[in-house]
């Protein structure tokens, strides 16, 4: 890590430094918050809470090689440098910001309520078929997942791809400072953490945070399709890039070919021109991220022939969604988050696989606005799954009910055949799934549900042998 020395670091952090005088000068070459990850020559932040992270943690992280110790306090007799802060966690972000202001490399950062992970996928992909990228791990789109990202840029390294995301007021603006974004990106406005964010105003207006510290010359790409984005005209004085399937957007597809689970081929219309894509995942939002992955390219400088190699070669494992196939079961594991508005994605993907195809969903977490937003918002998604005409919806969880309840009302408007049932407990539908893995046809299951629900368990029990 060129120029993060000790002197640097607590200069970037503001902390009081008690150590080795030599070692003033001396550059660390990483920095861990978990005292697993840490390495000779490291920079360990004790922030509690962190896995294996926290003042309990300091010895460890010595004993490994760190060459120093950011934290509020440490243990008596801790021999070591240490540089004793306020804050460990706004230490993290002050590094990462002062780091950030060293780079001379271009930042993407994404946003959205959903999508942010796929969309990063597809970025990368293509960017990397000219430049070393470095991009998010995971989904670590936190504050420290952030920082994280940031000072683990290294020289080899010509672009980085950030994936932010924000539950309350602040977030965003604290992650935009340590990122300083050239190209910022929205991918849509949900009703996602409404507990905190109250409504999809204010769903928009804590992601809309992520232009405050925008480069000058900074780019913005929109979804042009989402009701709440298609009318913002500037940003920074700017008018936004948009990107979507209406065709009055800057980018946009036509000539749509569905290949069901195996994804589709659609014609890209941009500015320059258009070109075929050949998209290998599933679903109407790979479409978009496609759309804007190829606005970003040419942005940066891509050929035509490099964005058709960099969507065509992406896949997405870890990405929160997979496709699981055995004999005559498919499973659309997509366990880890939910909102309404990624589980009508989901369903969309669902009813274009063809075949029999059963949606097992879960209560979505995080929608306890007012005025019974979680009771309208779960009823909905029943009501929306019978209106996708798909084999059956099977709801489990104390606000599935709720779904179940608009399945059945939309069941008798539309006399639609969807087999609609209700579980209480993940438990009291094991008969049920017994009965799912003996189909003998081939069938596609998908399982969603915000991560509190723990549903890799039922993706378990229905791929195993």
């Amino acid at each position: 890590m060129e120029n993060m020395t000790l002197q640097n670091i607590v200069r970037a952090c503001g902390g009081v430094y008690q150590g080795t005088q030599a070692d003033r000068e001396r550059e660390v070459t990483g920095v861990a918050l978990d005292c697993r990850k840490v390495e000779e020559g490291f920079c360990y932040i004790a922030i509690q809470g962190m896995p294996c992270g926290g003042a309990d943690f300091i010895t460890e992280a010595l004993e490994k090689g760190a060459v120093c110790i950011i934290c509020e306090s440490a243990p008596d007799g801790t021999a070591g440098n240490l540089i004793i802060v306020r804050d460990s966690l706004q230490a993290l972000e002050d590094l990462a910001a002062y780091y950030r202001g060293m780079l001379h490399i271009p930042v993407i950062g994404i946003t959205g309520s959903v999508g942010k992970t796929e969309l990063k996928e597809f970025i990368a992909g293509v960017l990397g078929q000219r430049y070393h990228v470095w991009k998010t791990v995971g989904n670590w789109n936190n504050e420290a997942g952030v920082a994280m990202t940031l000072l683990g840029v290294r020289t080899v390294h010509e672009i980085a791809v950030v994936e932010m995301g924000v539950s309350h007021f602040g977030e965003m603006r604290r992650m935009s400072k340590m990122t300083g974004p050239d190209t910022g990106i929205i991918t849509n406005i949900g009703s996602c953490h409404l507990e905190s964010l109250r409504s999809r105003e204010g769903v928009l207006q804590a992601q809309s945070e992520l232009f405050d510290f925008l480069q000058d010359d900074g780019v913005v790409y929109m979804n042009g399709d989402d009701d709440m984005l298609h009318n913002i005209e500037r940003v920074r004085h700017k008018r936004p890039v948009t990107y979507g399937l209406d065709s009055r957007n800057d980018f946009y597809a036509d000539n749509m070919i569905n290949h069901g689970l195996a994804g589709s081929s659609v014609t890209i219309h941009t500015p320059a021109g258009r070109f075929p894509v050949e998209i290998p995942l599933p679903g109407e939002p790979m479409i978009r991220h496609a759309l804007a992955a190829a606005a970003i390219g040419m942005q940066y400088g891509l050929t035509v022939e490099e964005i058709q190699a960099g969507i065509a070669g992406l896949t997405l494992s870890g990405s929160g969604s997979n496709i699981i196939r055995n004999g005559t079961l498919t499973v659309i594991d997509s366990c880890e988050q939910a909102s309404p508005l990624s589980v009508k994605a989901a369903l969309d993907t669902l009813a274009s696989s063809g075949g029999l195809t059963v949606a097992v969903l879960g209560d979505m977490s995080g929608l306890g606005g007012p005025g019974g937003d979680e009771k309208m918002l779960h009823t909905d998604i029943g009501r929306y799954a019978v209106r996708k005409n798909i084999t059956g919806l099977i709801c489990v969880g104390r606000l599935a009910r709720f779904m179940y309840q608009g399945g059945c009302k939309e069941k008798e408007k539309t006399l639609h055949n969807t087999f609609v049932q209700y579980y209480e407990t993940k438990e009291a539908m094991q008969t049920m799934l017994e009965e799912l893995r003996r189909l003998p046809q081939e069938v596609t299951i998908l399982v969603k549900a915000s991560r509190n629900m723990a549903f890799s368990t039922i993706v378990e029990a229905l791929i195993k042998s």
